[in-house]
């Protein structure tokens, strides 16, 4: 990879149990890097690394490779009915695009959103302040990192954060308000993200990592034409990017 990334600091982290696979202990590793520039980035990403507040981050499990790194091909994607139905569904609510803000709503917005997921699906009950925020979203002053507000009747209703290259979007982290949720925000988000990709000419859409046995990340798959990392290649190897047989080729579908 060149230039070089200056790295201040790398780390494994393990962890008891696997999230997404129960069976599994799980190990991420950990990069805390500095002065990192565009290309730079996308070579990371192209390795299977996705960035949350200061740090770098992939799974390096010792016995399990079933997460993969996974992109959608932004020039040949075209919506499927589904998704054209989440479109039309939300067709009033407003997109802006910008760089990563801080405002008492997204303090809301954010802590509202864990409180749903505490009740739906079990995930620790964290409620967050502005400093809090602050330091997992705004710290760092990436140049490439935005948020996708999005508005309903001018009232703040969800929040994507993504970072932007000079070849590929990469989604980061989404949360919304509990009474949007039968909308299908996440579909609308993802497809919002694409359509800003296309827009502006960029090559891949990163949506994070997947793993084909679990139910809760079978939704990035839904996304096509997209391509699976193969492996976790160091930053001096070419990695290779498949496309699974089993998707159409060219991204359309009815």
């Amino acid at each position: 990879m060149a230039p070089t990334v200056i790295e201040l600091d790398r780390f494994h982290l393990p962890s008891p149990r696997c999230p997404y696979l129960p069976d599994q202990r799980a190990v991420m590793e950990y990069r805390i890097l500095a002065g990192l520039t565009h290309q730079q980035y996308d070579q990371l990403l192209e390795r299977g690394w996705r960035r949350f507040g200061m740090s770098f981050f992939r799974p390096a499990c010792p016995d399990c490779t079933r997460c993969r790194s996974l992109r959608v091909d932004v020039e040949r994607f075209a919506p499927s009915r589904s998704q054209r139905r989440s479109l039309r569904r939300n067709a009033t609510v407003g997109v802006r695009v910008q760089a990563p803000t801080l405002t008492e709503r997204h303090v809301e917005l954010y802590n509202a959103y864990h409180e749903l997921m505490h009740r739906r699906k079990g995930w620790p009950l964290q409620r967050i302040d502005e400093d809090e925020y602050a330091a997992t979203f705004l710290s760092g002053h990436w140049p490439f990192a935005r948020e996708f507000l999005y508005h309903q009747d001018d009232r703040l209703i969800g929040v994507a954060l993504a970072d932007v290259t000079s070849r590929s979007l990469s989604s980061v982290y989404f949360f919304h308000d509990p009474a949007w949720r039968p909308g299908g925000p996440g579909v609308f988000s993802i497809l919002q993200q694409i359509a800003f990709a296309q827009r502006h000419k960029l090559s891949y859409q990163y949506l994070g990592h997947w793993i084909a046995e679990c139910p809760s990340m079978a939704y990035k798959s839904a996304y096509r034409p997209h391509e699976l990392l193969a492996g976790s290649p160091a930053d001096d190897e070419a990695p290779t990017w498949v496309r699974p047989e089993s998707q159409p080729g060219d991204g359309s579908r009815s």
